[in-house]
């Protein structure tokens, strides 16, 4: 949703390309999906892609909970990729690649509402909604507006940020918070069918390139997790930017040089 508040029209008239961002299963206008999973998200992006006739090849990025449909790209459809950015992207506390012990310092890094309601999530996701929704403890705190979870560089940028359009915003979740956001985080904290660790290069000659972009002052997602996928993936470029929170993609220049990164196949991040 960063086209709500950048005009991106001098880069894609330089770099010759057009964004598209649409709205996944439940959310907007995009019909629910009852069944959705991580193996279902890439074949949503296939068909969408298919259906819009944009070519056979394409560039992903996913920011935050959008990180897991493009680890489902990489696996799924790695033939459909051009290039994949993951931005300060989902991690799963209970992947079997991941050492258990580094998980839990991971997750007992959070706050203890949402340890809670991540492990809701992964091991009753039958009790998830019930979660979100009774009053006696408190839930997730990003949907309580729990203003904790974000570093002090993430504040500054909420407070610097233009008004979202408030038709737009209530378009996200008008369908309902279950069949969008809960939805996510259920499908997410899943079993996957695979670890990120399993995921082949889909670049080997270097014709593209996949990023992950990583805050070290990011309060909502741990970087600890993302710097380990990122040793035992090599072929991954990995990022971190040292003052950046969980909103580090809403800093202009920091998101037009994570587009350039992936579509020019360079290195650098300009703070």
């Amino acid at each position: 949703m960063l086209y709500l508040y950048f005009n991106f029209q001098e880069l894609i008239e330089e770099l010759q390309i057009y964004i598209l961002s649409f709205d996944r299963a439940g959310y907007g206008e995009s019909d629910p999906h009852p069944k959705r999973s991580v193996k279902s998200e890439a074949y949503d992006i296939q068909q969408l892609a298919d259906k819009l006739q944009i070519g056979p090849k394409f560039y992903v990025i996913g920011i935050s909970m959008g990180g897991y449909p493009v680890w489902s790209c990489l696996k799924y459809i790695p033939h459909r990729l051009s290039g994949a950015s993951l931005v300060v992207p989902f991690v799963h506390y209970w992947w079997p690649c991941v050492p258990a012990s580094l998980s839990k310092e991971a997750l007992s890094s959070l706050l203890v509402q949402d340890q809670w309601a991540f492990r809701v999530a992964h091991y009753a996701p039958w009790l998830f909604n019930w979660w979100m929704t009774q009053k006696w403890f408190p839930s997730l705190s990003i949907t309580e507006g729990n203003m904790a979870i974000f570093s002090e560089s993430d504040k500054e940028i909420i407070k610097n940020l233009p008004e979202t359009p408030s038709t737009d915003q209530e378009k996200i979740l008008q369908q309902g918070e279950y069949e969008s956001l809960y939805r996510d985080i259920m499908a997410g904290y899943a079993n996957w069918e695979f670890d990120p660790t399993d995921v082949q290069n889909p670049f080997p000659n270097n014709e593209g390139s996949v990023h992950i972009w990583q805050g070290l002052e990011d309060k909502i997602i741990p970087y600890s997790l993302n710097r380990y996928l990122s040793q035992k993936l090599p072929w991954i470029r990995y990022h971190e930017v040292p003052d950046g929170g969980h909103l580090l993609a809403f800093n202009k220049s920091n998101c037009e040089t994570i587009i350039r990164n992936l579509l020019l196949n360079t290195e650098t991040m300009s703070q």
